[in-house]
């Protein structure tokens, strides 16, 4: 019979120890103990069962977390029990279906991305500025900032080591001119160059906090500017100038083409104008399109009547009919 454990404050820090080895990211760790102490509070002193853990989950969905933010918490729950030696515990992740549409609401477009620039500029944050121009002409993560350094700008070239890999970056040739130059006015010879004014790397807290503040001015959506969404729009731009997902996969450091394929999903309007320059459809013909709940489809689409939604479970259908031209 296994021995009973509750979650103190003592297995929580053996828990931060045990990522530390696995190498996990900073970030990752963050989260994973963020998660960690929340589980650990929800139990308030009760031995960790998997019924227990299996209630949690059920409460999660009951309060409205989305399907693929469920999984996150479970990861980071499921990874405690095995350092704890509860994998008898462990409870499955909730099955996501596979992504169709990229969420129109969150797509942050390329006239919108100079915006944000032009807002900067008008600022005088030219540090901020320079640093929107370095996540978007690179596709890097907002972790790998701190591997933009004087030395790769005057070479031209990134080595970023992240998630156990190395891979080597290529800089554009006036994005270096523009790093070497605020390098020099800000006096920082060698290291990383985008810096806090005590001389520290900038965090992803500040970073994102920084990039909301030009959304009023910029007259961009808060829900479209994030750090990451400059790697997608990166993504997007790519591969619409060369067509390779190998090659695009690469350069994001994704292991898998099918982490590369969620950047370059089209957006629900996207896919309709697809259907129709086909003209294989009839004026009235019904259009079925199932989606993850999370997902949710437009009701005006332009060339298409909405009819209704169904939900099954985590899982929605929505109904057009075609109007034809």
């Amino acid at each position: 019979m296994r021995k009973k454990l509750e979650i103190t404050e003592k297995e929580l820090a053996r828990f931060a120890g045990y990522l530390r080895r696995e190498e996990r990211e900073d970030s990752t760790i963050e989260s994973y103990m963020r998660t960690a102490r929340r589980f650990a509070t929800w139990l308030d002193g009760r031995a960790v069962t998997k019924e227990l853990v299996a209630a949690w989950k059920a409460q999660l969905l009951e309060r409205g977390y989305r399907p693929v933010s469920v999984n996150a918490m479970l990861a980071a729950v499921n990874k405690l029990l095995v350092c704890m030696g509860r994998e008898d515990c462990k409870v499955r992740y909730l099955k996501l279906q596979r992504q169709m549409f990229r969420k129109s609401e969150r797509e942050l477009t390329r006239a919108e991305y100079q915006r944000l620039l032009d807002a900067a500029q008008a600022r005088g944050d030219i540090r901020l500025l320079l640093l929107l121009e370095t996540l978007c002409a690179t596709g890097i993560r907002v972790s790998e900032l701190q591997y933009i350094t004087v030395e790769a700008a005057r070479n031209g070239v990134a080595e970023i080591a992240l998630k156990g890999k190395i891979r080597t970056i290529l800089l554009p040739t006036k994005l270096c001119r523009k790093l070497l130059k605020y390098a020099k006015k800000r006096n920082i010879r060698h290291g990383q160059i985008f810096l806090t004014k005590k001389g520290n790397g900038l965090s992803r807290k500040f970073i994102w906090a920084e990039m909301k503040k030009l959304c009023e001015a910029a007259k961009v959506a808060r829900s479209k500017v994030f750090p990451h969404n400059l790697r997608g729009l990166f993504a997007r731009t790519f591969y619409a100038a060369c067509r390779d997902v190998v090659r695009l996969a690469d350069v994001l450091g994704h292991s898998s083409i099918e982490t590369t394929r969620i950047y370059l999903l089209s957006t629900a309007k996207e896919s309709a104008r697809q259907l129709d320059r086909l003209g294989l459809l009839n004026a009235g013909a019904l259009i079925v399109c199932e989606t993850d709940q999370d997902a949710r489809l437009p009701e005006e689409l332009e060339g298409y009547e909405f009819i209704k939604k169904a939900d099954y479970g985590i899982t929605e259908l929505t109904f057009y009919r075609y109007q034809g031209e």
